[in-house]
């Protein structure tokens, strides 16, 4: 999400809901996979100080009141969030009520600018260390202005050497700088083998760039994360993770087709550090804002549970 406004990242919620082959995928990642460990084996689990969720998950509820809302991600027993925006508050403003409710945004989405503007970027890192990020995401890229899926490897090459501006900039301000997929950037690039994520991670800078995977998305466009995760060996520091309902759209974390143990098996060699719960289309029709603060505690017991 570039701005609170802008909601353009989740316009796919048309093209999920459409989806069928979500399910085969899982399944045939499973058999590609074999070797789950068995439930009495599974002794590691997710880091409690290292849940969080994304706050764009509770967007209509944040809107009704910010600070009951925050306080009630604190009593669900989150310590961290990660903001897509600042409810209409300033950074300081904002900060301020995090405090309030005893809560840190370790992370934030925010769209670097295009065309490139250092001055524009250098104010948004500014107000990620008023609000106190540790990372700062970019959000969406990879569609062109009609919709469909970028599929020229120049206009991925080209965003990428601005990540990498967007990467080196942050990181004289103390920011880890990380870039957040949809299914977009799956798609074959000038006709052959090379997706788009495949022409990205391979122009940025490991050093100046490192992943969020988001989950539901990497499986809506096809691709197993524990495959990605296996190609981006150490890069990949957090994952949002959300559900994949029967119908190819969004789930509540366990209720969905997706063995996040699986993938989690695998947090080390990926370098993860944040698990984030999010759910798109939490408070959009026929859900109900107060259904956002159903899919943040859901999400926090499914994870605090979760053994691998």
């Amino acid at each position: 999400m570039q701005n609170e406004s802008t909601v353009s990242r989740r316009t796919l919620l048309g093209a999920a809901a459409a989806g069928t082959a979500a399910p085969a995928l899982l399944a045939g990642a499973a058999e590609a996979h074999p070797g789950t460990k068995p439930e009495h084996a599974r002794a590691h689990r997710v880091p409690r100080d290292q849940i969080s969720v994304q706050l764009y998950t509770l967007r209509d509820q944040l809107g009704i009141n910010l600070d009951a809302s925050l306080a009630e991600l604190a009593r669900i027993g989150y310590r961290r969030v990660e903001h897509a925006g600042f409810v209409g508050r300033t950074a300081t403003q904002f900060r301020a009520a995090l405090d309030r409710a005893g809560l840190r945004a370790t992370s934030g989405h925010v769209g670097i600018p295009q065309p490139w503007n250092a001055a524009t970027w250098e104010a948004a890192l500014a107000d990620a260390g008023i609000v106190g990020n540790k990372y700062i995401v970019h959000p969406y890229f990879g569609t062109t202005s009609s919709g469909a899926p970028i599929r020229d490897s120049s206009v991925w090459k080209a965003f990428a050497r601005d990540l990498n501006k967007a990467g080196a900039l942050a990181r004289k301000h103390g920011l880890s700088f990380g870039y957040h997929n949809h299914h977009n950037e799956f798609a074959r690039q000038d006709g052959g083998k090379l997706t788009g994520y495949d022409v990205l991670t391979r122009e940025t800078d490991p050093g100046l760039v490192h992943l969020e995977v988001d989950l539901f998305w990497a499986y809506r466009g096809a691709q197993d994360p524990v495959d990605l995760i296996g190609r981006n060996r150490g890069r990949i520091r957090q994952v949002h993770v959300k559900d994949l309902a029967p119908s190819g759209s969004f789930a509540d974390p366990g209720d969905g087709f997706i063995d996040f143990a699986r993938i989690f098996e695998h947090s080390r060699e990926a370098g993860l550090v944040e698990y984030i719960v999010e759910r798109d289309d939490a408070g959009s029709p026929p859900r109900t804002p107060a259904d956002a603060l159903i899919t943040a505690q859901v999400g926090f017991r499914y994870l605090d549970t979760l053994r691998f």
